[in-house]
């Protein structure tokens, strides 16, 4: 459905983008207790498996009755981008720092708008690309320490290309979302990644040592399949099918910000000026994005 015949607020879906950012930025601190004893690619695959799973249950009966072939390829496109974004950054993860892979990956928002106007023949607006730039020197006063270097390395160079996959994906979830069922291509593209990341894993990773696992490492892995995969996928999906996507983007990235506000409160993480400054930005970006141009758009109406 056209975004212009939507009767839902807009308001309503960049609220749901917002609480996606909220649920990866927790999903950060639990990672941190489980990529020990779970290698990356069996994450990748058994999150996104499960999340398939758990949506499947609650979409079925429309599952039924919207799935064609249109779908599974769509489905399949999604999911074959989203398994290149996570796998390429934890790729680059094994060559380079995360605060520098938490920056690196947040320069998604500049190609946003740009890949927009090259697929979806949007043409950015100097808001778009103002607030984008804003948003990226935000994230690196949140993500980089005084230690970090902006020489580019191996690993830097693969999160690189991660963010480049973030951003497909947002442009193609753009791109199908009016003329397909949003939940039935986040099912297929959940079990497309889960499939992927099996094959993956069994191809380069050592099986984990399920029956010794502990409590924790599996209650992580419930709340990355069902919160920071399955429900945060389906909001970013559906938020994105009604947003632009320079600045659906762009409150996606916020992500960062509070990743950083939970490692403070849960983990005991020190509240720095830099990290103020950073927020400050990233909430100036999202004031460039989102209320400059509304205002400029009243003053014109007004004069007209």
């Amino acid at each position: 459905m056209a975004l212009s015949h939507f009767t839902t607020p807009r308001w309503i879906f960049k609220a749901f983008l917002l609480l996606a950012a909220a649920i990866w930025g927790l999903g950060t601190v639990v990672i941190k207790d489980i990529v020990d004893a779970v290698p990356p690619a069996w994450l990748v695959a058994i999150r996104f498996f499960f999340a398939g799973i758990i949506l499947a249950v609650f979409i079925l009966p429309r599952l039924r009755r919207r799935l064609d072939a249109s779908h599974l390829r769509v489905g399949a496109l999604l999911g074959v981008i989203l398994f290149f974004e996570y796998w390429l950054n934890s790729l680059g993860l094994t060559d380079t720092t995360a605060s520098k892979s938490a920056f690196l990956t947040s320069c998604y928002c500049v190609l946003v708008p740009f890949l927009g106007w090259l697929f979806l023949r949007r043409r950015p607006t100097r808001f778009n690309v103002m607030a984008a730039l804003v948003c990226v020197v935000g994230v690196g006063f949140i993500s980089l320490s005084s230690a970090d270097t902006l020489t580019l390395g191996f690993g830097d160079g693969i999160t690189l290309v991660s963010a480049l996959f973030v951003a497909l994906e947002v442009i193609t979830v753009a791109r199908f979302a009016s003329t397909h069922d949003i939940l039935v291509l986040t099912c297929v593209q959940f079990f497309v990644v889960g499939l992927l990341g099996f094959g993956g894993a069994l191809a380069v990773e050592p099986m984990p040592d399920f029956a010794r696992l502990d409590p924790g490492v599996w209650a992580g892995l419930a709340y990355l399949a069902a919160g920071a995969s399955c429900v945060t996928i389906v909001l970013q999906n559906t938020g994105l099918a009604h947003v632009e996507p320079a600045q659906g983007s762009l409150l996606l990235a916020t992500e960062s910000v509070f990743g950083t506000a939970f490692a403070i409160m849960l983990l005991g993480d020190a509240l720095t000026l830099q990290l103020v400054i950073g927020f400050a930005l990233v909430f100036c970006a999202i004031v460039i994005s989102e209320y400059v141009p509304l205002r400029r758009a009243q003053k014109e109406a007004g004069r007209g």
